[in-house]
């Protein structure tokens, strides 16, 4: 059995992970802080990826570094393109799992209590300081659940993928894409059993989320 599905299906899902961890804690502090109108009309563009089907992003993508659009021109002048090319899946899951941390890690800034990072201007602390050892402490549950939210998503992402860098065995191919594949070619056996390896890790991964969550709502209750 071909193992490569299921080593980059993980290589994608966990560099995506790391970008959308970042970028959506960025982007969920900022809007966290923004007027009520201009944070509504910033989150709803931010939160499209979540409500749009995963074929239109993969458009979108598509039509944004493909191989004859301005970017993917530029790109290729590096040797480098993301149109069938299995990093070209760590931008689809990106994009498709940043909504997921990106509203999760907001929430949990939402909630965090002002008072302490009022207090800590009080005592000298700078900003950095306050974010990096006040505010991420407090809100880490919150968050840690985010990314492994974005982690499964990414794991499981299939229409903005297979749109953006198709099927190649050895290559592209991922979990989701193997068992489109074999379904086609009428493969059940094949496709069953990469069904039931998702369905474990999506199982360990959900577990994980109940845990962090449950250990959030005690934090704060305390």
């Amino acid at each position: 059995m071909d193992m490569f599905p299921l080593w980059n299906s993980l290589r994608i899902a966990a560099l995506s992970s790391i970008i959308v961890f970042f970028t959506g804690i960025l982007a969920a502090y900022y809007a966290a802080k923004l007027p009520r109108t201009i944070k509504g009309v910033v989150d709803v563009i931010l939160t499209l990826p979540l409500v749009l089907p995963p074929t239109v992003i993969g458009y979108f993508l598509l039509i944004t570094v493909g191989a004859r659009r301005p970017l993917g021109v530029f790109l290729a002048q590096f040797d480098f393109r993301f149109v069938m090319t299995w990093y070209g899946g760590v931008l689809a899951a990106s994009v498709i799992a940043f909504p997921l941390m990106y509203r999760t890690a907001r929430g949990a800034f939402e909630s965090f209590d002002e008072t302490l990072a009022y207090s800590g201007k009080t005592l000298g602390l700078s900003n950095t300081y306050i974010f990096w050892r006040i505010r991420m402490p407090f809100c880490r549950q919150g968050i840690l659940a985010g990314f492994v939210l974005a982690f499964a998503r990414a794991l499981g992402e299939f229409g903005a993928t297979v749109m953006l860098i198709g099927y190649t065995p050895g290559r592209t191919a991922t979990i989701s894409t193997t068992v489109f594949h074999l379904w086609r070619v009428s493969d059940e056996h094949g496709a069953f059993r990469w069904v039931m390896i998702n369905l474990c890790i999506s199982a360990v991964v959900l577990l994980a989320v109940n845990m962090l969550e449950r250990r959030h709502r005690r934090a704060v209750i305390r």
